[in-house]
């Protein structure tokens, strides 16, 4: 038998996944970009990776102002929002070399947003071969990279 071995996932699968307060403004406020995996801050927007992701590489992108849904962002935010979601998906594919990518918004804790109050786009990149039995029968997802080499990957396209 071989084993799969993901000790930085035991946070999540233990329930702390919830840290107190609102992680999108703790990194929007931080002045520590590494810490909170922050890869790019625009004006109003900023891109992060997500720390439990579905797929290595998968990205949020959210505004710096605390709200829950996309009809309250300002024009301006809506703007910066899609252009660094347009960014993120060049950063991915020049890192990565992705088959695809899902970009989604989950409106409320019925929709499956893990932080309702403080609305944010993922960005996953997907790849043909990315879903195979163990997510299926296992429960589980295989990651082949840590989320310190994911933001190092990803930190130069951003910063380019």
């Amino acid at each position: 038998m071989q084993r799969l071995w993901a000790p930085w996932r035991l946070s999540y699968v233990q329930g702390e996944r919830k840290k107190e307060g609102c992680i999108f403004c703790q990194a929007a406020e931080s002045g520590d970009d590494a810490a909170h995996y922050v890869l790019q801050r625009g004006n109003r927007c900023f891109v992060m990776l997500n720390a439990f992701p579905y797929n290595s590489g998968h990205l949020m992108v959210a505004p710096r102002r605390h709200v829950p849904s996309i009809e309250e962002l300002e024009p301006d935010e809506l703007l910066e929002l899609m252009t660094l979601s347009q960014r993120s998906l060049t950063a991915l594919r020049e890192t990565y070399g992705p088959d695809g990518f899902n970009l989604g918004v989950n409106e409320g804790e019925i929709a499956g947003a893990g932080f309702a109050d403080h609305m944010h786009l993922h960005v996953v990149p997907r790849w043909a071969a990315d879903n195979n039995f163990m997510a299926v029968t296992g429960d589980t997802r295989v990651l082949p990279q840590s989320l310190d080499d994911s933001y190092a990957a990803l930190l130069p396209r951003f910063r380019a």
